[in-house]
């Protein structure tokens, strides 16, 4: 009999999974049965119905610390196969993700927080990426998407000098969507999933994927790609609920159909 992975918990709040790392003794630095724990909570979100919107935290206040340098000497891998860092920074996931960040967000735990689609972060969070100073580089797609999140010579700064910015910093750049009283993540970035997930799931999804897609073609092929996406919605059942739910002044009841 297979040992339950203790690593990281899920629990759903309405329609979202939240996805707590639980290694506050390693302050959730990752490693396989993390990696592993993330990824089967992904695939929980991604599979079920019942579920729109999934939120991604850390245990006793504290995001991630990043890869867990103790267990990967021990030969671990922090990594999920097809899905990268964390079970994570590579999964093309089809639902909204939420970080919700308190404490430190280091190395990989600023690359989770990064894979996500939204960032809310408590006034004490704190975001670095400070591979260079270990011989590396931020290889869980820090050097990759920093550069496409802040201006060029920001993310140069962060990533050439390893240095550590605060909450409200992020926030300027415009890393972080919402900045939240210490302890507040969770119930905000579950009060920014419920926005989220009031809208049609297929809508959501498509915007995922147009978002992901266009990112390194040319306008007119994006445009394409959006003419497909937006074919397909207009021929769905949630489409048609939406359009009957605006002329009668009420509420759309989705079926992601």
């Amino acid at each position: 009999m297979t040992a339950p992975n203790t690593a990281v918990q899920t629990e759903t709040a309405g329609s979202a999974l939240v996805i707590t790392i639980n290694r506050p003794a390693a302050r959730n630095a990752i490693d396989a049965a993390a990696a592993h724990g993330i990824a089967a909570a992904i695939d929980e979100l991604d599979a079920n119905p019942d579920l729109s919107v999934g939120v991604l935290t850390g245990a006793a206040g504290t995001f991630s610390a990043g890869m867990d340098l103790k267990a990967a000497a021990r030969g671990e891998s922090p990594t999920a196969p097809g899905k990268g860092f964390g079970g994570l920074t590579e999964a093309e996931t089809g639902k909204p993700l939420i970080a919700a960040v308190e404490g430190y967000a280091m190395g990989g735990g600023f690359e989770l927080a990064l894979a996500c689609d939204l960032v809310v972060a408590a006034e004490g969070a704190r975001f670095a990426l400070p591979e260079v100073k270990r011989g590396l580089i931020a290889g869980g797609g820090g050097v990759i998407r920093l550069p496409k999140r802040i201006p060029h010579h920001l993310a140069m700064e962060l990533l050439l000098t390893g240095r550590a910015i605060d909450a409200a910093r992020a926030r300027d750049l415009g890393l972080v969507n919402r900045l939240v009283a210490d302890g507040e993540a969770v119930r905000a970035a579950l009060e920014l999933a419920a926005e989220v997930a009031a809208n049609a799931p297929l809508a959501l999804a498509a915007v995922k994927n147009v978002v992901r897609l266009a990112d390194g073609i040319s306008d007119a092929e994006a445009f394409t790609l959006q003419r497909n996406e937006t074919r397909a919605l207009r021929e769905s059942a949630d489409f048609a609920e939406g359009v009957r739910a605006f002329t009668e002044k009420r509420t759309p009841k989705w079926t992601g159909r």
